[in-house]
């Protein structure tokens, strides 16, 4: 690494570091007087909300670095430019690509960082905010029970629905099972109080089984009947994860499940593709900011950095949510939609740098 590019990096990570600090201050402090009167009305310990607020840093900075990444590509190609050290290096023959290398450099790294933390990092980190919240601060204990109206579930000739899942229990309540022939035609209905998960198969306990004929249906009741059902326990616990907080295996497998059961998974296709392009916006954003800061020459600066950063971050931010709004409702594919904003904005970078005059 030459002596150039260590002074460019050695700017922009001051300038990274310093945007990332204060966004990251600013998410604290909302999420501080959003969360704070609910955890001092549930008698949290002020160790317990403490150690919250510390498991939460990994999904802050995943949810600031891009834009810190923009506003420090900016800022240091702004600052450069002021104090006519760009023009400097350019009239010792540097070229602009040259001047890019060690930032393009970082935003790879960073890249790469933002991935691993969302895939590894992130989904620990939440799984320990959400055993805090429920357990240490609101006393709520293991024995929770997630209540999901609309649990719903296909395997082979059969229908599930539930309404509550009891995770410490492994057991299903408000059970209804339809069997369907090839046609998709009800043939039997079954209610029963719960379905409890063991041995790797369910058991339905105090079911009502009632089996369609032309002239009516035959009802009985049992105590116990086994149910033959392609649904694991893990299955179920995915449904009491924020996806968005899952790793990019985890929403695969829960994906994939889905569709084995007859049901389509756009949204967490769409999410899973996100969790691996959302990382890479910060190349993006470097790649987009350079053209942008050095247009301006002298021009540019602080002010104009952190503008220039609140128009791109806004535009980039609405197109991503558009598409992957799109790709959840199966509009679009579901990989378009996930790698469509950085796509777009990358090619707007490469417009913007052939415009330069070198």
């Amino acid at each position: 690494m030459s002596i150039i590019d260590r002074y460019i990096s050695k700017v922009w990570l001051r300038m990274f570091l310093l945007c990332l600090s204060g966004f990251v201050a600013l998410y604290l402090v909302i999420d501080l007087i959003e969360k704070m009167p609910r955890f001092l009305r549930a008698g949290g310990a002020a160790g317990d909300i403490l150690v919250y607020f510390l498991w939460k840093f990994p999904e802050m900075i995943s949810r600031t670095a891009t834009f810190s990444i923009l506003m420090a590509t900016l800022l240091t190609l702004g600052v450069l430019s002021r104090d006519s050290e760009i023009i400097a290096l350019r009239s010792c023959g540097v070229s602009l690509l040259r001047i890019s290398v060690p930032l393009l450099g970082l935003g790879f790294v960073a890249s790469i960082v933002l991935l691993v933390n969302a895939e590894l990092v992130l989904p620990h980190s939440y799984s320990r905010t959400e055993m805090i919240d429920r357990i240490k601060i609101k006393k709520k204990g293991e024995q929770i029970t997630f209540k999901r109206n609309n649990i719903w579930f296909r395997s082979k000739e059969s229908i599930l629905q539930a309404r509550v899942f009891d995770p410490k229990e492994r057991a299903l309540g408000g059970v209804i099972v339809w069997g369907v022939d090839s046609s998709m035609n009800p043939v039997s209905r079954i209610d029963a109080e719960t379905a409890l998960y063991g041995d790797g198969s369910w058991t339905l306990k105090s079911a009502v089984v009632k089996k369609f004929q032309s002239a009516g249906y035959m009802s009985s009741s049992v105590k116990t009947m086994p149910l033959e059902l392609d649904l694991k326990i893990e299955d179920l616990q995915v449904l009491d994860n924020d996806a968005d907080n899952m790793s990019i295996h985890a929403l695969n497998e829960y994906a994939m499940n889905l569709k084995r059961g007859g049901y389509q998974a756009y949204r967490y296709v769409t999410l899973m593709h996100s969790k691996i392009a959302s990382p890479f916006a910060a190349l993006i954003m470097v790649l987009l900011g350079i053209p942008f800061a050095l247009r301006n020459n002298r021009s540019g600066g602080i002010a104009k950095g952190i503008g220039a950063s609140v128009g791109i971050g806004f535009a980039f931010f609405v197109v991503n949510a558009v598409l992957l709004s799109y790709g959840r409702s199966g509009v679009l594919v579901p990989v378009v939609a996930a790698w469509g904003a950085n796509i777009l904005f990358m090619l707007g970078g490469v417009w913007l740098t052939m415009t330069i005059k070198d």
